[in-house]
């Protein structure tokens, strides 16, 4: 379920909502199941500012090195995405992703450095051009303003559900939109980016300050989600802005400026939250929300570290109210900060509860505690007592199924 902030309104088209945009997807057969798209593409029928971040794993995808250089300009028009092999660690994996760059741009009418390139799956494979090359037409020809979904299915690896969005909003008189698609489930610990995320605007924003505003939502939405503690080889997040709302265009700091944030937030927490609902295996959303830490910092620090504890993870999958795991990943997170006024309370839409208080347990109503817990998003909400500093992360349960789907996921 989406959060609704007051001045955004949801609407229907996905990367498709922004005005110039339009998407498809097709399987091109570098899946072997015939019934899952496998290659989507995403056009702007105008040149577009763009931005894009990127994982800090040492080990890289090969698309991610070509598209970082083709942003170089901070220009683009199109994105290509295929699912079901990651192009990672292949002696040619540069040089496939600037071929999949180049089918993408001759069959557009573009130049292949105007190309965003992207690849999700299994790491080492060899990665074949034929199967893009020779379905490039078909892709080509579905692009659709209503193909948002379809790209959104053909980038999905072993997510359960495809993951759009896309909001209206007024700024310099304009209408104007942000839409996106997102694709995550497992391997999620990002350092900068998630899985994969492509957002589509027609809002007027310069490239520096398109990058300035991915930047800094980024790194309170998908750096702060958290499925296994493991960053991937392809995380990215990419977004184009063709121009085409007609506001004035953004190019310093300021209300338009402020405001552009703030729909990207809506946007973009909104994907953090189903990719983490849809965390391998999951069967819970967990958001833990911090405050009253000695600064942001800190906040996050600790958020990240209950979400990403194990111990923790896991009693929330047998709904289990042991706080004492919540206090441990506080304790052992790398920060300087007390605990003496420590409180936590875990909430639900079945109610809420305290745990915890000046850092020592308090009677609990187990059987309460046990119906809170047993909903599908659980709710942590830690107050250190000492500052302003504050911060939210999710992240989701641990479960049999997560052990399941990595035992066997290459074969």
């Amino acid at each position: 379920m989406f959060i609704k902030f007051n001045g955004f309104d949801f609407v229907e088209g996905g990367v498709c909502a922004a005005k110039g945009f339009t998407a498809s997807g097709i399987h091109s057969g570098i899946r072997k199941n015939k019934e899952k798209a496998d290659l989507a593409l995403i056009s702007c029928e105008v040149p577009c500012n763009a931005g894009a971040i990127y994982t800090q794993n040492k080990v890289k995808g090969a698309p991610l090195t070509v598209t970082k250089a083709n942003l170089s300009n901070g220009r683009a028009q199109a994105v290509i995405c295929n699912s079901g092999n990651a192009n990672t660690c292949n002696a040619n994996g540069e040089e496939i992703a600037r071929q999949m760059c180049e089918i993408a741009g001759n069959a557009l009418g573009i130049p292949a450095e105007d190309v965003v390139v992207c690849s999700t799956g299994v790491i080492g494979l060899p990665m074949p051009i034929e199967p893009i090359r020779d379905h490039i037409e078909p892709l080509k020809s579905s692009l659709s303003v209503d193909g948002s979904i379809r790209a959104a299915q053909a980038i999905m690896t072993t997510d359960t559900f495809p993951k759009e969005i896309a909001i209206s909003f007024i700024l310099d008189g304009k209408v104007c939109h942000i839409g996106g698609i997102a694709k995550g489930s497992g391997m999620i610990h990002p350092n900068m980016a998630t899985m994969l995320c492509f957002l589509t605007t027609d809002v007027a924003i310069e490239p520096e300050w398109l990058q300035r505003a991915i930047k800094k939502v980024a790194d309170i939405t998908f750096n702060m989600v958290s499925v296994d503690g493991d960053t991937s080889t392809n995380d990215m997040v990419s977004i184009l802005a063709s121009g085409l709302a007609g506001n004035s265009i953004i190019n310093h700091e300021g209300s338009a400026y402020d405001l552009f944030v703030n729909a990207l937030y809506a946007v973009m927490m909104n994907l953090s939250r189903e990719l983490a609902r849809d965390g391998e295996g999951a069967t819970k959303l967990l958001e833990c929300a911090v405050n009253g830490a000695p600064d942001e910092t800190t906040a996050k620090k600790i958020a990240k570290s209950v979400i990403t504890s194990s111990l923790f993870k896991s009693a929330m999958f047998g709904a289990d109210a042991n706080w004492g795991r919540i206090l441990c990943a506080v304790g052992y997170t790398d920060a300087e900060f007390n605990i003496d006024r420590i409180s936590v309370h875990l909430a639900s839409a079945k109610g809420s509860i305290q745990v915890c208080e000046n850092g020592a347990g308090v009677p609990v109503d187990e059987d309460k505690a046990k119906q809170i817990l047993l909903e599908d998003e659980i709710k942590i909400i830690i107050d250190l007592g000492y500052g302003e500093g504050s911060a939210m992360a999710w992240g989701c349960d641990l479960t049999y199924d997560y052990v399941k789907i990595n035992g066997d996921y290459r074969t």
